[in-house]
């Protein structure tokens, strides 16, 4: 199953897991990082490196965030290259999660990423998406090294 870890401003996230409990009963593997104004990058990141690792089973995490570029995302885009199998998506809404649920038993990482992109486009994109379309800077004397 994957992991999921909802990271959010304000109590957003924790909103969204507690809205979706309450429908659907405990989630397994499904943690929210609040993302309070003040909170330092680094605390940020250890919250939600605690929570990579309490949802992680092994079939991978989808990190689930509010806005591209902000805090919450760029922190999972650091976290998600060092750990294989992790996703970053931004743009998430509870409709489109609640739509996932049935889905996280089912399908691989990369696949999750590609259905909820296209479930929730145009206002929702993930980190490799985003990489399509700005490559990440290579030096050239790493390419000569290969």
């Amino acid at each position: 199953m994957l992991g999921w870890v909802i990271s959010c401003h304000d109590d957003k996230a924790q909103e969204l897991l507690e809205r979706l409990e309450k429908k659907y009963g405990p989630l397994p593997q499904c943690r929210a990082v609040n993302y309070w104004r003040g909170l330092s990058s680094n605390m940020l990141s250890r919250m939600m490196c605690d929570a990579l690792h309490q949802t992680d089973s092994g079939d991978g995490v989808i990190f689930l965030t509010d806005n591209a570029g902000a805090a919450p995302y760029r922190v999972a885009a650091l976290m998600s290259h060092k750990h294989s199998g992790c996703e970053v998506i931004a743009g998430i809404h509870y409709s489109l999660i609640e739509q996932m649920i049935p889905l996280r038993d089912s399908l691989s990482s990369s696949a999750f990423r590609e259905r909820i992109v296209t479930l929730g486009s145009p206002g929702v994109t993930s980190l490799w998406h985003q990489q399509q379309k700005n490559p990440p800077f290579v030096l050239l004397h790493d390419l000569y090294e290969s």
